[in-house]
């Protein structure tokens, strides 16, 4: 599949020019971008050489995070039904997922690695989505890695959606990372388990002060969701999609999108974008961008998060956990222990 040819754009937000409150308090200001752009479906290889182009067009406009959309390396298998119904598997299906298999990636792995170095490369911090492969199951995961070029570690998302949890696994309260950076205290949630008001509360409980918000959904009601996170939490929000028109997906009859096939052309948009940055107080800094291929940026002052917290802070003095309160498990569940392991363990502490 070719790469494709459309130039990504500039799309800049405000740079906060009227009021200059970073200078009064020292607080910080950080360039991000968020990415629109399409997998190169069933071409990882090419996917992350488009992956290091955009990423280096962002740096040379001084950006120092950069976040991509949900499942760009290995792609979101929009349309595809996998030859799944009740009670029924087609061997086209399974075949099609052989080949989405073989486009995931490990982690740790190969392509972690060239990921890690683009970033220490373009000496940016990176939110990149991914289909992970652990074994023969695969992950809807986000990775996360510093401008130094290191990896940081990854989220997975704990809850595919429909059809979803057909070819994905489900994460687990173990990989709900918020890491602290020199920019900020960064997270991620993937698209509708952003409306997981749980989730979202062991994040704010974390501290996260960039959202990042990699999606599939490009409706206009996500602009609602990503508003309120923004507010909810009194943090940035980064929501990035991919935007993708049929051409982006191999053709029939390798690839087809059930039920819709016939209406579609070439140039029809299957994803629409609706990448956009929001600030702790719900002003849209940049985007949603619904146009094409882009690089949607905008300068983040660090000190609108205090001032959004003075108002409302959800899990600090607006809180009330002697009426309300969350646990969350955050150790891995897996389903096989061995005890020779922890036999080993035993021993090496003796």
């Amino acid at each position: 599949m070719a790469l494709v040819t459309t130039e990504p754009t500039i799309n800049e937000g405000p740079l906060f020019a009227e009021v200059d409150m970073a200078s009064d308090f020292n607080a910080p200001t950080v360039r991000a971008t968020v990415i629109q752009a399409s997998t190169i479906f069933y071409d990882t290889p090419a996917t992350l050489d488009k992956a290091e182009r955009l990423l280096g067009e962002a740096a040379g406009h001084g950006s120092q995070l950069v976040v991509f959309p949900e499942a760009f390396v290995g792609g979101y298998p929009r349309g595809s039904d996998f030859g799944v119904s009740i009670g029924n598997r087609t061997a086209k299906g399974r075949e099609e997922f052989r080949k989405y298999h073989s486009a995931a990636i490990d982690v740790p792995g190969p392509e972690v690695d060239r990921l890690a170095t683009m970033a220490g490369k373009y000496k940016v911090h990176l939110v990149m989505g991914v289909i992970e492969r652990d074994g023969y199951t695969l992950y809807c995961t986000v990775l996360f890695f510093d401008s130094q070029g290191h990896y940081l570690g990854k989220h997975r998302k704990i809850m595919p959606t429909a059809l979803e949890r057909i070819i994905w696994g489900f994460g687990d309260g173990s990989t709900i990372p918020v890491f602290e950076t020199p920019i900020g205290k960064i997270g991620a949630a993937i698209c509708w388990e952003n409306r997981m008001p749980l989730l979202r509360t062991a994040m704010y409980a974390k501290g996260v002060e960039i959202y990042c918000a990699p999606t599939a959904d490009a409706r206009d009601v996500w602009q609602a969701s990503m508003t309120h996170i923004a507010l909810e939490g009194g943090c940035f929000v980064l929501s990035a999609n991919q935007f993708c028109r049929r051409r982006d997906y191999p053709p029939p009859p390798e690839y087809v999108f059930a039920g819709t096939e016939e209406d579609l052309t070439p140039d029809s948009v299957v994803c629409a974008g609706g990448s956009v940055i929001i600030s702790p107080s719900g002003a849209v800094l940049a985007g949603p961008n619904y146009d094409g291929e882009a690089l949607i940026s905008a300068d983040l002052d660090l000190g609108e998060i205090a001032r959004a917290k003075f108002d409302f802070d959800v899990v600090g003095h607006y809180s009330r956990p002697e009426v309300l309160s969350l646990t969350v498990k955050d150790h891995p569940t897996n389903p096989v222990t061995f005890t020779s392991a922890s036999k080993k363990i035993e021993d090496n502490t003796k």
